[in-house]
């Protein structure tokens, strides 16, 4: 997938309002909350941090993919969560609070795992001397711009300006989807050739990643006895990778410069809206019965 206008600044600018639309949604009690109901944070924690990247490793361990579209799929594997997985959580009736508060803490941690998970795959499947390392400072500085400070913004403003906040959360949400989906598009179609070919290559190991840490997600919150709505939340949210972030980082000049990294991302990014949207119809359907009578 070749780099390009869209994906050295549209991209992060699109991720950026993303970002800020989701601050705009967060409060500080989101992150309090932590210490409320810490054994459901704490599954969600482990299952997207621990046990999305060992899934995403195991799987490319076995499978034979060429190095770049391998480093993808981990890359992948160490972007866990995301705005798009709020949205599924809420539109799947689950808990969307514990959803928004799992994104808020894994997009703080990950600024600092994704260097070393990714430098980590590149050396054992790229070899030593046949990759740039992703330099860790300066990739934790940018994802810190594209990622914290926009949601730090977003959550200024809702404190100090609630009724702006408050108006602005729905359009800005709309905008950021709308814009995001048209990027996707626009690489996608400026790529169609390679992405088609690629689909062949990189398609199954994306739709196993996706459908193996959903699966997965479920299975380790329920042996936690969490709650449907609960499992079902920490389902979505490891199973629904941050594919926009994972794109921007292997497309950038300033990261991994790797636009064929950028292929696996990119495969997943459309997959995932059919897998979620099953995961979706499934949750939302189990959860709507165990909601108490109005």
């Amino acid at each position: 997938m070749e780099s390009s206008i869209l994906t050295e600044v549209f991209l992060p600018l699109a991720l950026g309002v993303i970002m800020l639309g989701m601050g705009l949604s967060l409060r500080r009690e989101d992150f309090l909350r932590i210490f409320k109901t810490p054994k459901a944070i704490f599954v969600g924690l482990f299952a997207q941090l621990v046990i999305l990247p060992f899934i995403g490793f195991t799987l490319m361990y076995f499978w034979d993919l060429q190095p770049a579209f391998a480093v993808g799929i981990i890359l992948l594997s160490a972007c866990p969560g995301g705005p798009t997985s709020n949205l599924f959580a809420y539109l799947g009736r689950c808990d969307t609070a514990l959803s928004i508060s799992l994104t808020a803490v894994c997009s703080i941690i990950t600024i600092f795992t994704i260097p070393f998970l990714v430098n980590y795959a590149m050396e054992l499947h790229m070899g030593e001397g046949q990759y740039v390392a992703l330099p860790v400072l300066q990739t934790i500085l940018q994802i810190m711009v594209i990622t914290i400070i926009p949601v730090s913004i977003g959550m200024y403003l809702k404190s100090k300006k609630p009724r702006f906040a408050q108006k602005a959360e729905r359009p800005v949400k709309i905008a950021s989807t709308i814009f995001i989906v048209a990027i996707i598009l626009g690489a996608v179609f400026k790529n169609k050739q390679i992405i088609v070919d690629a689909f062949l290559e990189t398609g199954l190991p994306a739709l196993s990643l996706n459908l193996l840490t959903l699966l997965l997600g479920f299975i380790v919150a329920s042996l936690f006895q969490l709650n449907f709505k609960q499992a079902s939340t920490i389902a979505i949210e490891s199973g629904i990778q941050n594919g926009t972030l994972a794109i921007a980082i292997a497309a950038s000049s300033t990261l991994l410069n790797d636009p064929t990294i950028a292929i696996p991302p990119a495969v997943y990014s459309i997959l995932m809206f059919f897998t979620g949207g099953l995961a979706v119809a499934i949750a939302g359907k189990v959860n709507k019965k165990e909601e108490p009578m109005a």
